[in-house]
């Protein structure tokens, strides 16, 4: 494990609990001290990538950090990350270390503190745990076992439809939250006085640490662009229609559909996927579009759930 914040810290954690032997390295010496503090095994990022041929490496660092790091991966390395974009981090393992075997992952799951007191063995149960491969193979197997061990369901899905649906879903809401807390500031110590559970809420996560933040959001630019450029739309829409009618209904409506749709999810039906087959990679991906996920492997076979 190399990076030991919330979500590096985190999958330490879950695999050592899963019964996997485990190792982590990190540029953070508070990170690296507690850890220690707390039994595990931490040593310099050099030697973690050394230690074992055999190792599943993952890397838990900032997008701005992946060229430097990548380039001390040894060739051959079984690799994957945590990172919260993925055509950026494909395109640095292809061009920085391109004989890897890599891939990409995201769990979607965090909280709005950071570094290694924050994290959890727990923090991954339930949670979808997306993985971009770009072929099927055992490697792939190995990273979805590494998320099935950590009660996670995995997400299969290209990088670029990856980048797209966390833009609306992850990286639009850091964003709205920045505008609704600093709005709310402004109203001055009246307005904060006031603020209750809609506005707790609505701006929670402009707690995260604003450089990981602004590492985030800014390496998803051309899908979150799309995504703001959405959100301004619907927000223009409304404000006429407040100016000219005084109504928000429409919005409103669309909104409460919204929630609804995120709230009350269709009925799963179980499939399987061979993974030795031919079209396997096509299966997965098709699964992951569908809004499905997997929630088993047995040898070579998937065990799915799908809409």
């Amino acid at each position: 494990m190399i990076g030991l914040g919330l979500i590096g810290g985190s999958v330490l954690r879950g695999a050592k609990a899963a019964g996997r032997t485990v190792w982590g390295a990190t540029a953070s010496k508070e990170d690296a001290d507690k850890a220690r503090a707390e039994g595990f095994d931490v040593v310099t990022v050099e030697e973690a990538l050394h230690r074992s041929a055999e190792a599943l490496v993952v890397l838990a660092v900032p997008l701005p950090a992946l060229p430097d790091l990548l380039r001390k991966v040894p060739a051959g390395t079984r690799l994957t990350d945590v990172t919260s974009v993925k055509g950026p981090v494909h395109d640095a393992v292809h061009r920085y270390a391109p004989e890897v075997r890599f891939v990409g992952g995201h769990p979607m799951a965090g909280t709005s503190r950071s570094g290694w007191g924050a994290g959890s063995a727990t923090l991954f149960e339930g949670a979808a745990w997306v993985v971009t491969p770009e072929e099927a193979d055992d490697h792939l197997n190995d990273v979805m076992r590494l998320a099935l061990d950590l009660k996670a369901h995995v997400v299969p899905t290209t990088p670029e439809e990856h980048d797209e649906a966390v833009a609306r879903i992850s990286h639009l809401p850091h964003l709205l939250a920045a505008v609704l807390a600093a709005v709310g500031a402004g109203g001055g110590p009246l307005a904060l006085a006031l603020a209750a559970g809609s506005f707790g809420d609505g701006t929670r996560v402009a707690g995260s640490r604003p450089e990981l933040v602004r590492a985030m959001c800014e390496g998803n630019r051309d899908a979150l662009l799309m995504a703001v450029d959405d959100a301004l739309g619907r927000l223009g829409a409304a404000r006429g229609s407040l100016a000219s009618t005084g109504g928000l209904q429409k919005t409103i409506d669309a909104g409460h559909e919204g929630r609804n749709a995120l709230v009350s999810q269709p009925q799963r039906s179980a499939v399987s996927i061979d993974l030795s087959k031919p079209g396997a990679l096509a299966a997965l991906r098709n699964l992951g579009s569908r809004g499905g996920r997997v929630v088993g492997l047995n040898g070579s076979t998937a065990t799915a759930e799908t809409s």
